[in-house]
């Protein structure tokens, strides 16, 4: 047991764990950010252009609870206990989601960018392989030695 533990405390104190942890938890708290945007700053404005919808309260009772509808909120459905598919908040997921998605790629974007290496420019010279001397790369015959290249 004592084994176990000391393996479990040294795959715990990796750094490739450590940093996994830390982009989890940094994440979940990017992920309730954009939901919050969605929800709070994006939707609102959108519902209202649409005519006053909370897309929040969008939704189609597929069996009435007790007592039966019609349920003006998606609260008023959910307590009187009336299954329902809830398609607006599918649609706050889905704009989070494209939200998210969309970051991530402009972040991995950003860091390959950043990660690519240039390539090293083709060299103006090279080395006579009789006597070594450096001469240019178009030359055909060595200015030192004269010896055919």
């Amino acid at each position: 047991m004592p084994k176990l533990v000391k393996e479990f405390k040294e795959f715990a104190s990796r750094g490739s764990i450590i940093d996994l942890a830390v982009g989890i938890a940094i994440g979940s708290a990017f992920g309730v950010l954009v939901q919050s945007l969605v929800s709070d700053l994006i939707m609102p404005p959108i519902g209202i252009l649409l005519g006053e919808i909370d897309f929040s309260n969008l939704f189609v009772v597929l069996k009435p609870g007790n007592p039966p509808g019609p349920y003006l909120t998606l609260a008023s459905a959910k307590e009187a206990g009336a299954v329902t598919v809830n398609y607006g908040l599918f649609i706050n997921h889905l704009v989070s989601f494209l939200i998210i998605a969309f970051t991530l790629f402009l972040v991995v974007k950003t860091i390959s960018q950043f990660q690519h290496k240039e390539e090293a420019p083709l060299p103006a010279t090279k080395e006579c392989p009789y006597c070594h001397t450096i001469i240019p790369i178009q030359a055909i015959r060595c200015p030192n030695c004269t010896s055919q290249l």
